[in-house]
């Protein structure tokens, strides 16, 4: 039986960890193939040990977000090989420091800008015409609930997260008479790295674990999805 992503190109960045390897392995049982992107590459051959057990294959991307020139080499390599992209999943993300705005360290301060957002523009400048030439392209973009309140000390990852949104949903008008569909997808709390240093005294097992999301990101990449321009948040059941 086809799955709802058979044959679809599948580009995910964070590929190796929480939320982008649960993304990672259920867009592999639904039949894409994946161009898994994370910077350690004993995780990526652990993803791909998994997405071949699920029948599927992947192209492994060792590659740190920040080199800027590597993202944009990455777009002409898929179109060279694949000739389009069906399915963008920008799930890649830092914390930076929980603290004052006035004491945010410069370089942690660059590192958020560099990581949460112009990583995603340059994203979107390398993959928008890929996007354009699928039939039915999908891009999704992972935010959070901290865009969307004034929570003291956090600042760096707020700021940087609410100017994500904005930029999609900008790009997302820009390309609403296209068969491209854009969103952005507000996971919640979920059992991760990234959870557990933000909330070092929650017991993890209070927190949903990363595969209860695969399926709402299955929708919103899947062929028939007709939201657009949306900023999704997780609902469970």
């Amino acid at each position: 039986m086809a799955g709802k992503l058979d044959g679809c190109v599948a580009l995910i960045t964070g590929a190796s960890r929480g939320i982008g390897r649960a993304v990672a392995l259920e867009f592999a049982s639904q039949g894409a193939h994946i161009i898994a992107l994370a910077r350690t590459t004993g995780a990526l051959e652990e993803l791909d040990d998994e997405i071949n057990k699920r029948g599927s294959t992947a192209t492994l991307v060792p590659l740190d977000l920040k080199d800027f020139d590597a993202l944009d080499r990455m777009g002409a390599a898929v179109m060279e090989r694949w000739k389009k992209l069906d399915i963008l999943v920008a799930n890649a993300g830092v914390l930076g420091d929980l603290t004052p705005v006035a004491h945010i360290r410069p370089k942690v301060w660059d590192e958020l800008l560099n990581i949460n957002l112009t990583a995603n523009w340059r994203l979107i400048r390398s993959f928008d015409p890929l996007l354009r030439l699928s039939p039915a392209g999908r891009a999704i973009f992972v935010t959070s609930h901290a865009a969307a309140v004034n929570r003291p000390y956090w600042g760096g990852y707020a700021i940087t997260k609410a100017a994500l949104e904005k930029m999609v949903l900008i790009y997302a008008e820009e390309v609403k008479n296209t068969a491209l569909k854009v969103n952005l997808l507000d996971p919640g709390p979920t059992r991760t790295g990234m959870r557990h240093k933000a909330m070092p005294g929650e017991d993890p097992e209070t927190v949903k674990p990363p595969e209860a999301l695969a399926s709402l990101f299955v929708d919103l990449a899947s062929p028939d999805c007709s939201r657009h321009g949306e900023v999704v948040r997780y609902k469970a059941d």
